[in-house]
């Protein structure tokens, strides 16, 4: 376990260090492997308690002799465990061909094996991590295992959590083989991690448990941001203002009873949104804003002035260059707004997920938040940390301009960047899952399930 609210994510270095890390090292590399092969035994006895037969395919690393004794002990069990590459006519196939080390492509005899693992019907477990998923970035370079059951040892590897690799994973079950704790790069945010927001208090005003000002709208998208702004309002800020162009201002009073709202005249939009500024501790810039020459340059002029934390979102992204702020700046773009911040096309992002968040971190030096099933938040120093409390039903228009009212709220209540980001992406993942129905879920189910989750 991590500090509160993390849990440690290993990469394949940090878990070798973990393993020579063992007292008599190497010397006592098989009781580490025993203990693995029996987990793996456990686990797929437990998660396939009618299986009699099962087929273990061994690489010829240490990845294959935990496999082996897998397929020892559940003889020893009575069951029927052959160590084959035929994996057809069994009821489980156990995946033991390449370890945490494995990273690359694999060669073509192993991809032609690993194709018919796929193919043959069967439930698979993957012992460690799926073969051909790199443990340590979750890149899939041509061909992966797709397992049911992942059994992983000591803790969790990143690439069971970041896509492609976590689309092969299946359930994880984490075995303990007696190695001891160490901190790692990657961390996976938790639920516990919302304890850090700060609610409100009996001391508090409405301009003391955070004040958020939301810049957004035109004509056709003025939802946007009013889900910003109510997303932050049930993020238990206290006070709320909705800056808008003039044309939209009717659209908004319609929409949104609680925020404040203002209209601007796009002459003189930046005086006038940084007069209401003012009174804010954190801005979200974006929603629904639009991609008009005014407003690309609104953009760029209210991130050169402003003096508070700033999430960019949406079509603020849209050519947006770097900026050098002295204050908190978040992003928060999906694959395709990546892509174009870092000159790379979307099927590139997709295969080198971490990569890919980082290089925008650094060349922005901005926290950036990469959104998706994996919603990675990457600050340009430090690891990665990954957030996975979203459901599918997620993947629907508007709940990206809800997690930036959330950001934004967490920011004005004096959560740094990182933290403000992490607890964002989990509050608005657990509050999208509690929504009664998934099917169908609308961005405003999920602002309307949030004061749930974070009390």
């Amino acid at each position: 376990m991590a500090e509160s609210g993390f849990e440690w994510l290993y990469t394949a270095a940090e878990m070798r260090a973990a393993e020579e890390a063992y007292p008599g090292f190497p010397g006592t590399a098989p009781e580490l492997m025993e203990r693995a092969g029996a987990a793996v035994a456990h686990e797929a006895r437990r998660a396939f308690p009618h299986a009699r037969r099962f087929a273990v395919v061994c690489g010829g690393g240490a990845n294959g002799g935990d496999g082996r004794i897998a397929a020892r002990l559940l003889r020893e069990a009575g069951l029927e465990a052959v160590e084959t590459d035929a994996v057809e006519g069994c009821d489980v196939v156990i995946d033991a061909l390449f370890g945490t080390g494995f990273h690359g492509a694999p060669r073509p005899d192993a991809a032609q094996l690993i194709e018919r693992i796929n193919a043959c019907g069967h439930p698979v477990v993957s012992v460690d991590v799926p073969s051909g998923v790199d443990a340590s970035t979750g890149e899939v370079a041509e061909v992966a295992v797709t397992a049911a059951l992942t059994v992983t040892f000591h803790a969790s590897k990143i690439g069971l959590h970041v896509a492609p690799g976590r689309f092969h994973a299946g359930e994880i079950a984490i075995a303990d083989i007696g190695l001891a704790t160490a901190t790692t790069e990657a961390r996976c945010a938790t639920q516990a991690l919302l304890r850090c927001v700060p609610l409100r208090a009996a001391r508090d005003s409405k301009f003391t448990s955070g004040a958020v000002l939301v810049v957004g709208g035109s004509t056709g998208t003025t939802g946007a941001c009013v889900l910003t702004a109510m997303a932050a309002l049930r993020s238990d800020a206290g006070y709320v203002t909705l800056a808008v162009p003039r044309e939209c201002l009717p659209a908004v009073e319609a929409l949104a009873l609680e925020p404040v709202k203002r209209g601007f005249d796009w002459d003189d939009a930046e005086e006038s949104i940084l007069a209401d500024a003012e009174r804010a501790d954190a801005v979200a810039i974006g929603p629904g804003l639009g991609r008009s020459t005014e407003a690309h340059a609104l953009v760029t002029r209210l991130l050169e002035a402003l003096e508070l934390p700033v999430v960019v979102d949406a079509d603020a992204l849209f050519e947006l260059r770097p900026v050098t702020r002295p204050h908190p700046t978040v992003l928060t773009p999906h694959t395709g707004e990546l892509a174009r911040l870092i000159g790379k096309d979307s099927a590139w992002v997709d295969a080198h997920r971490l990569e890919a968040v980082r290089a925008a971190s650094e060349l922005f030096r901005a926290v950036v938040v990469l959104k998706g099933a994996d919603t990675i938040v990457q600050a340009p120093d430090g690891g990665p940390i990954v957030c996975e409390a979203g459901p599918p039903s997620l993947a629907t228009a508007g709940t990206g301009d809800v997690l930036t009212g959330v950001i934004a709220a967490f920011l004005a209540k004096g959560l740094d960047p990182i933290t403000a980001s992490a607890a964002a992406a989990t509050a608005h993942g657990l509050a999208a899952a509690a929504v009664p129905y998934q099917a169908g879920l609308v961005a405003s189910d999920v602002v309307a399930t949030l004061p749930s989750v974070l009390s």
